[in-house]
């Protein structure tokens, strides 16, 4: 049928058919098909910019799509096995704040666990959910937090059954899955909707070796970050719906309220391409990549010092299931933080990883990689393996903070009076403001949450660290921003 022929790509199709007319441009953008920016155009080639172009009735608008656009989008709900698609030009944050804002209205409970993206605290605020924590199970030894238990969901759910959804991370950042269907089968039992960050799982569906996609488990919603792992353009996403329960109506409606009324059509048309490699050549994509991958992960494994974690972790505390296209390296044993390691990988080897921790570097392995780049990647940290073998093991921190607790919501806390106090003043008051490291962009601390002791000793480590944090006001947190007035 060739209204679901994957092999389509009705808005990159139309874009070109648009730039073979060379129309005469007295529309926006300004730069008029890279005229009025030839250092860029020069650069990038004429062809970029060429088809950056306004939404025009040939080429629909993402605010109401009617064309091209829809049909681009019901390609990407079939590939993704859901009922409707969104495209996204503002990232997955806004898929993400979009779920909880149509899921839940000003009071609404919300189950989510503590290491959620810093996407699902706005989306707090903006919505005026509550959020009901729950702690992720923590891996001691590698310093991270993991999946969430079902038993700590069917818990979270006992004791709030007036929540009104549960919000999952499908996978970690660093690629442990939680049992989502196990967990959605008791949120629908007790008529919530299961809505899911699955930023880091685009290419989920696309390989039956890798982790059954949300949609495939019966979540209602789910955020797809194409851009991270599915080979679209940085700031393109989908949002994807299954089920009854989240009306498509409501979510477009709610997607307006801050979406752009001008979306770039590079970013657009990136998402119709990658949907359709996805699904026509992802298998066979996928299958190349997690033979390097596990290569890699061997090869690694043998150096001392060294630990690149993978599916050996199913079965433990909070890891049902595993993406070994995550390739996460401990290297405590060095002597090193993970800190320090992406350092000398980036100025002495030239390779950028993902992020750090303070135990682990991770790299993100995908469709673009090669087998010449991931020798590269393990060549270099052999290298600085041997270089270093001889440090002494790390012992810093645990991996996750206790759940702090939730004084005024993270909505009533944005709107708050606010002081700015010192770190090491801030005990026993309640934040004003968020502090997380950037990447993975997991909160510290959020508005509305008592500062603990414990709070502040970890953000002067990562300090010490010299981890890249955001949230607060002051860049360099030495200050930050509590409840109550100058």
């Amino acid at each position: 049928m060739k209204h679901y022929d994957q092999s389509r790509m009705p808005l990159f199709e139309a874009l070109k058919e648009y730039h073979s007319r060379e129309v005469i441009p007295f529309d926006v953008p300004g730069h008029k098909h890279g005229m009025g920016l030839p250092e860029l155009a020069d650069y990038v080639g004429k062809k970029v910019l060429e088809i950056d172009v306004n939404a025009m009735e040939c080429l629909d608008n993402i605010c109401n799509p009617i064309g091209v656009i829809k049909e681009a989008e019901k390609l990407a709900a079939r590939a993704y096995g859901a009922s409707d698609a969104f495209f996204l030009v503002n990232g997955t944050t806004s898929g993400v704040q979009a779920m909880i804002m149509a899921a839940c209205r000003p009071g609404d409970k919300i189950i989510l666990p503590r290491n959620a993206h810093k996407s699902t605290i706005t989306g707090l605020i903006l919505s005026g959910a509550i959020p009901i924590y729950i702690q992720p199970e923590i891996n001691e030894d590698l310093g991270i937090a993991m999946g969430v238990s079902v038993d700590a969901v069917r818990k979270a759910i006992e004791v709030h059954p007036d929540a009104r959804a549960v919000f999952l991370i499908h996978p970690t950042y660093y690629g442990a899955v939680s049992d989502l269907a196990s967990i959605i089968e008791i949120a629908h039992r007790n008529n919530m909707a299961v809505l899911v960050d699955e930023a880091h799982g685009a290419h989920f569906p696309f390989h039956p070796r890798l982790p059954a996609g949300a949609m495939e488990l019966g979540a209602d919603a789910c955020a797809v970050s194409t851009h991270k792992t599915g080979g679209s353009l940085t700031q393109s996403s989908l949002l994807l719906l299954g089920g009854s329960r989240i009306d498509a109506r409501t979510m477009k409606t709610t997607l307006n309220l801050t979406q752009t009324t001008s979306a770039s059509y590079l970013l657009m048309a990136s998402l119709d391409i990658a949907r359709k490699q996805l699904a026509t050549r992802g298998e066979a994509m996928l299958g190349n990549i997690l033979s390097i991958v596990r290569w890699a992960r061997e090869e690694i494994n043998r150096v001392e010092g060294l630990y690149a974690f993978g599916r050996e972790l199913v079965g433990s505390p909070g890891v049902f299931g595993f993406d070994e296209t995550k390739l996460g390296i401990n290297v405590r044993k060095l002597g090193l933080s993970g800190y320090e390691a992406e350092k000398i990988l980036r100025d002495r080897f030239n390779i950028q990883v993902e992020l750090a921790d303070v135990y682990n570097i991770l790299a993100i392995v995908a469709i673009g990689d090669t087998e010449t780049s991931i020798r590269a990647l393990v060549n270099a940290v052999k290298d600085m393996a041997v270089y270093h073998r001889n440090g002494e093991v790390r012992e810093i921190t645990r991996g996750m903070l206790a759940n702090p607790d939730v004084i005024v919501s993270p909505r009533d806390a944005y709107y708050s009076s606010k002081k700015s106090v010192r770190l090491e003043d801030a005990v026993g008051s309640v934040s004003g403001e968020s502090v997380m490291a950037y990447p993975p962009g997991i909160p510290v601390v959020t508005p509305g949450e008592m500062i603990t002791t414990e709070i502040v000793e970890y953000v002067k480590l990562l300090k010490a660290e010299k981890c890249l944090l955001q949230g607060p006001q002051d860049p360099y947190v030495d200050n930050i921003l509590v409840l109550g007035h100058e």
